[in-house]
């Protein structure tokens, strides 16, 4: 786990190889074909990439099902099964089970409610009945709190409110993976933001010179892709997406994009400080290991990989 930009990927990638793992991808992005560049998809195989197209949408409880059988598989041909992303509300509902439904997101909710003041309150509901034809025929064009609520779930969790509600009535018999495997969970992290924060621009840098704008251009020439879809909400894409529907020019779009990320990275690190056994690598502007509390000043140098296969291997380490 780790917050974007933080060098999971490559650090998974390194785990995989020497200790002959399969890789499966925990990122709501990389299920989507077209999506290539400006979510970073890696060249390594991953389980759980390119699996959706962009018009269709990839819930919470899809990938719980999709992770579960996925684990059994891997381990059953005598591998590793090494979960890497930063979709943290999929590894919280892989690893504890689909529980509640997500708690109200303030800026979710003032989104919609601006949109219903534009455009009324029947056309959320008509939004909410592409998405959730069960939810929209329970409730009535006209019941804002209700409309708002039904939405904000579906757009804050990539989930409607009627799956949620079906897999809260079926998860109660789900055999968790802690049940089943030895689960070792690991995150990695720049210890100093500011280190990250730049590693988030140059990344974005690099994604435009090789072409994400052409890569969302091609997306939104698509008929049947909106902003409404969950691949095109990625961080990233929703802003360049704006640029081409000319809400704003294309600077603006970049500077957007950038803050975007900076914010999921700060909602990443928010889940991850709450995260129960949890083994942190806190790594320095290089890469290195911090080893002794995140000080310049005390540190003995230590790869990553070193640091992740002590964990996993459960061997004795210095300095721990």
């Amino acid at each position: 786990m780790g917050p974007t930009a933080s060098g999971k990927t490559d650090l998974a990638i390194e785990i995989a190889q020497a200790m002959d793992c399969e890789l499966v991808s925990v990122d709501s992005a990389l299920v989507y074909e077209g999506l290539d560049i400006g979510s970073a998809k890696p060249d390594y195989p991953h389980h759980l990439v390119d699996i959706r197209q962009p018009n269709e949408v990839y819930c919470v409880a899809d990938f719980v099902a999709d992770a579960g059988r996925l684990a059994a598989e891997i381990t059953a041909r005598g591998k590793v099964p090494l979960f890497v992303g930063g979709t943290m509300m999929y590894f919280k509902a892989f690893l504890d089970g689909l529980a509640d439904m997500p708690v109200a997101d303030p800026a979710v909710r003032r989104d919609i409610e601006a949109e219903a003041c534009r455009l009324g309150w029947p056309h959320i509901h008509a939004q909410l009945a592409e998405i959730d034809p069960q939810s929209a025929a329970r409730i009535h064009p006209n019941h804002s709190q209700r409309l708002c609520r039904a939405l904000e779930v579906y757009r804050s969790s990539g989930t409607t409110m009627s799956e949620w509600q079906a897999r809260q009535r079926a998860s109660e018999s789900v055999q968790l993976p802690g049940d089943i495997y030895r689960v070792v969970q690991l995150a990695i992290c720049p210890h100093d933001r500011k280190v990250l924060h730049s590693r988030i621009a140059q990344r974005f840098e690099i994604m435009m010179r090789a072409g994400m704008l052409q890569e969302v251009a091609d997306l939104h020439a698509q008929s049947g892709l909106h902003a409404d879809l969950p691949a095109i909400r990625a961080v990233g894409y929703r802003q360049l997406w704006g640029y081409l529907e000319r809400e704003y020019p294309l600077d603006e779009a970049v500077i957007k994009a950038m803050a975007a990320t900076r914010q999921l990275a700060k909602r990443q690190l928010t889940w991850l400080r709450k995260w129960p056994q949890l083994n942190w690598i806190y790594t320095d502007q290089v890469g290195n290991v911090l080893i002794s509390g995140g000080s310049e000043d005390a540190i003995e140098v230590q790869t990553p990989l070193q640091a992740a296969l002590c964990y996993l291997q459960q061997a004795p380490c210095s300095n721990q």
